[in-house]
């Protein structure tokens, strides 16, 4: 329940806003659908960490390229 409340204004950044400001993000998958998995995989509050860590380097001076979101970490 609360993830969604997270993944929300994600969504609508990607189907009302992004289509106005273009295509800029220098990593697949974008920094939102990232965002959105890292949510799904590690929960809402690791996830925006990571997302925005994420979209502060997505900036000019980044190479970008492929960087999937980690794999969830099992303590034994």
């Amino acid at each position: 329940m609360l993830s969604k409340l997270f993944i929300a204004p994600i969504r609508f950044y990607q189907y009302v806003l992004s289509p106005w400001l273009g295509r800029s993000c220098r990593f697949t998958p974008t920094c939102s659908a990232y965002t959105i998995e890292a949510i799904q995989k590690h929960g809402p509050f690791k996830g925006v960490y990571l997302g925005a860590h994420r979209i502060c380097r997505c900036n000019p001076w980044c190479k970008g390229g492929h960087d999937p979101v980690p794999d969830v970490i099992k303590k034994p």
